[in-house]
C-alpha cells in the first residue's frame, strides 16, 4: 500500500514539475527578440492645453504608436499566424542598452519630440519664445565606473552639494572644483520620489582630448522647457505612457492649430507621424507599417507620412485595403497646407 502511494506521489509530483517547467519555457524564459505590431491612435487634444489657446474641435489629430513587447514562446508563436506581428533581433533593437536604458532612452527622445514640436509650432505661428534649462535626466548607466550603485536610468538629477543643477554648465561648476574620490551629496528624484545618495566622484578620461577629470560616471542630458514670451501661448503636456521621438509632426499640429484662431481639423480625423525639427522638416521614422494600421483601425481619414516613408506606408495601405488618404510631407507646412485647403467636413447628418 505504501508503494503504491509513494509511486503515485511521484507522479503527481512529476507532473508537477513537468507543468512549471513548460510554464517557465512558454511564459517566462527569455528570447533574444522583440515583438512589434500595430500600437494605438489616440486623440492629442487631451494630451496638450496653451493657455490662452483656441481649443475648440470638431475634428481630431491623433498620433500613431508601435507596440513593442520583450518575446516570449508563446508570443512568438502567436506571431507566426498573426500577420500584423514583425519579429526582431532583441539586438537589433537595443544595440548594448539594457531594458532600462532603452526606456530612458525612449523617454528622452520623447521629451526632445514635445520640445521641438513647440519651437516648430511657435516658428510657424510667429510666436517669440526662449529656450530654458529644466532639469538632467540619467540616460545611461555603465558599468565601468561602479555608478550602478547609486544610479538608475531615467533617474532626475535635481542637486549636487545642495546646489540645483539644471544643465551641464551648472554640474560642471560644481565638480570641477573637486577630485576623483571626493563625496558628493546629490539629490535625485526617481520614479516621482525624491532621493538623496552620497557617493565618490569617478575618474573619467575625455574620449576626444584623452584628459582626466572628475565626474559621476553616467551619461546624463539637459531637459529643457520652451518658454514664450507672452504666458497665454504656454503650452503643457499631460504624463503618456508613449516613448520615442516620432510624434513630433502631430504634436506640432495640434499645438499649432491651438495657438491659431479657427479649427484646422475643419472635422476630420487626421492621424500621422514623423519626427519634427525647430525649422520644421519632417523625418522618417521607424515601423509605419504598423502605424499605418493603427491609424485605420481608429477610423482615421487622413495619414500625414514622411516623404521618405511613402513607398511603405502605401504599399502597407494597399494591402489592408483602407480608404485613408496618405500624404506625403516634408515640411510641416506641406501638412498645415493641406489642411487649409480642405473643405470644412460637413456634420453627420447634415
Amino acid at each position: 500500500m505504501n508503494r503504491t502511494r509513494n509511486s503515485s506521489g511521484m507522479r503527481v509530483a512529476a507532473y508537477l514539475l513537468l507543468v512549471a517547467v513548460m510554464v517557465y519555457v512558454i511564459v517566462y524564459m527569455p528570447t533574444p527578440y522583440m515583438i512589434y505590431q500595430p500600437g494605438s491612435a489616440e486623440e492629442i487634444k487631451p494630451m496638450i492645453s496653451v493657455n490662452g489657446g483656441d481649443s475648440e474641435e470638431q475634428g481630431a489629430f491623433m498620433l500613431t504608436t508601435v507596440s513593442a513587447s520583450y518575446a516570449n514562446i508563446a508570443l512568438l508563436a502567436w506571431s507566426a499566424v498573426n500577420p500584423n506581428s514583425e519579429v526582431v533581433q532583441k539586438e537589433q533593437k537595443l544595440g548594448d542598452q539594457s531594458k532600462e536604458e532603452y526606456s530612458a532612452t525612449q523617454i528622452y527622445y520623447m521629451n526632445t519630440s514635445q520640445s521641438l514640436a513647440v519651437e516648430a509650432a511657435y516658428t510657424a505661428a510667429g510666436i517669440p519664445y526662449n529656450i530654458v534649462p529644466d532639469y538632467m535626466f540619467i540616460r545611461s548607466v555603465p558599468d565601468t565606473y561602479g555608478s550602478e550603485a547609486y544610479f538608475r536610468p531615467g533617474d532626475k538629477l535635481m542637486k549636487v552639494n545642495g546646489t540645483a543643477v539644471y544643465d551641464h554648465e551648472a554640474l560642471t561648476k560644481i565638480i570641477r572644483t573637486l577630485q576623483a574620490g571626493d563625496r558628493i551629496q546629490v539629490q535625485l528624484e526617481r520614479s516621482g520620489k525624491p532621493l538623496e545618495v552620497t557617493l565618490p566622484l569617478v575618474e573619467i578620461t575625455d574620449s576626444a582630448t584623452g584628459e582626466k577629470r572628475p565626474g559621476l560616471g553616467v551619461l546624463i542630458a539637459t531637459m529643457q522647457t520652451i518658454q514664450p514670451d507672452h504666458p497665454d501661448h504656454k503650452v503643457a503636456f499631460s504624463a503618456t505612457n508613449i516613448g520615442g521621438p516620432s510624434a513630433g509632426l502631430m504634436f506640432t499640429m495640434e499645438i499649432y492649430n491651438q495657438l491659431t484662431p479657427g479649427d484646422l481639423t475643419k472635422g476630420y480625423v487626421a492621424a500621422g507621424t514623423g519626427t519634427i525639427t525647430k525649422e520644421g522638416t519632417v523625418g522618417p521614422i521607424g515601423g509605419i507599417v504598423h502605424k499605418i494600421v493603427a491609424a485605420d483601425r481608429e477610423g482615421a481619414e487622413i495619414f500625414f507620412v514622411p516623404r521618405q516613408n511613402f513607398e511603405d506606408a502605401k504599399s502597407r495601405a494597399d494591402q489592408i485595403g483602407t480608404g485613408m488618404k496618405l500624404v506625403p510631407v516634408e515640411k510641416l507646412q506641406d501638412a498645415l497646407d493641406y489642411m487649409e485647403s480642405l473643405p470644412l467636413k460637413a456634420a453627420a447628418g447634415a
